[in-house]
């Protein structure tokens, strides 16, 4: 599914879940339609993460339906990008796929932005190859032997032996993806903060679908959302991190099964933008108080609720 189309899926899947819960008497998260403050008006921007992007956009979109005066551009120039225009106080939030770094915390203090990080919804970062490739498994010294910052590989067989006589070709997000911060840093865990450089590289997770469904021997790596968005066009690979073969899922990412790949997803807001912009406040009110109908739509892995109960403290 292409992101225009979930972008006109959004607010009427959120609907029929709004009316499902509450039909059963609803809970503390539901949403909350008519306490939307209808007199705010504004403007909010935010940016960062494709990875966030489909959960920042439903909000957008929902809350555009509850109040209309309130317009929220949400960009999509990777974690890295997003904090670059975040830290100059250029976008009142910032998507983010990966805790930021010291050097963007520097930049930050410099320009005195001091924000919030708000953990939205856990991640299964998902390996996917063409489905046509026999390879349904790697381990984690596979997945390094294949993307290390040294690896070399070429062929299927120079990963495993028993794997097919196939010419390799590869699909990954930029340097300025949290995505690919966290495969360097966390799953292959490169001294040089790296993977290898000889690889068809896009911001844009549907560019990196469509390039692994249309090439034969291609594997590539993105958010979970994406696979599911695709999962007729593309194959997920198990992970063996020591423990047998785990599929990505919802389930294994709560229960902690899916190591490495499991991983945290945030937004970060400036603070001060929060107390002055009541659009901006309105918008993450909304966001935080509506995340798991919001993760649900946006098809990602809501939190539990003790992540969520850290999450609405440090809103508050």
């Amino acid at each position: 599914m292409k992101r225009s189309a979930i972008r006109s899926a959004l607010i009427p899947g959120v609907a029929v879940l709004a009316l499902t819960l509450a039909a059963c008497g609803g809970d503390d998260t539901a949403p909350e339609g008519g306490n939307v403050d209808q007199s705010v008006s504004g403007s909010v921007s935010v940016d960062g993460s494709s990875t966030v992007f489909p959960m920042s956009d439903a909000a957008a979109e929902f809350l555009l339906e509850e109040n209309p005066n309130i317009q929220t551009a949400v960009g999509e120039s990777g974690t890295g990008g997003g904090f670059e225009k975040f830290c100059v106080g250029e976008t009142d939030i910032s998507d983010a796929s990966r805790p930021i770094e010291e050097d963007e915390i520097a930049v930050c203090e410099e320009n005195g932005v001091e924000y919030v990080e708000l953990q939205v919804a856990t991640d299964a970062l998902t390996m996917v190859v063409n489905p046509d490739l026999d390879v349904d498994c790697l381990t984690v010294e596979q997945i390094t032997a294949l993307w290390g910052p040294d690896s070399t590989a070429s062929n299927w067989q120079d990963i495993d032996p028993s794997f097919p006589d196939q010419e390799i070709s590869l699909f990954g997000p930029g340097t300025d993806s949290g995505t690919y911060d966290y495969m360097a840093n966390d799953v292959i865990g490169a001294e040089s903060e790296n993977t290898r450089s000889d690889y068809e590289a896009s911001e844009d997770d549907n560019v990196l679908v469509q390039g692994v469904a249309n090439t034969q021997g291609a594997t590539g790596y993105f958010g979970y959302t994406y696979f599911e968005e695709n999962s007729d066009s593309l194959k997920a690979l198990g992970i063996d991190s020591g423990n047998g073969c785990v599929q990505p899922s919802a389930e294994t990412a709560q229960a902690g099964e899916y190591t490495p790949l499991a991983r945290p997803l945030f937004i970060y807001v400036n603070t001060n933008k929060y107390a002055d912009n009541p659009a901006v406040a309105s918008y993450v009110d909304y966001y935080i108080a509506n995340l798991a109908q919001i993760a649900e739509v946006a098809q990602f892995i809501p939190l539990s609720e003790d992540l969520y109960a850290e999450t609405q403290s440090e809103l508050e």
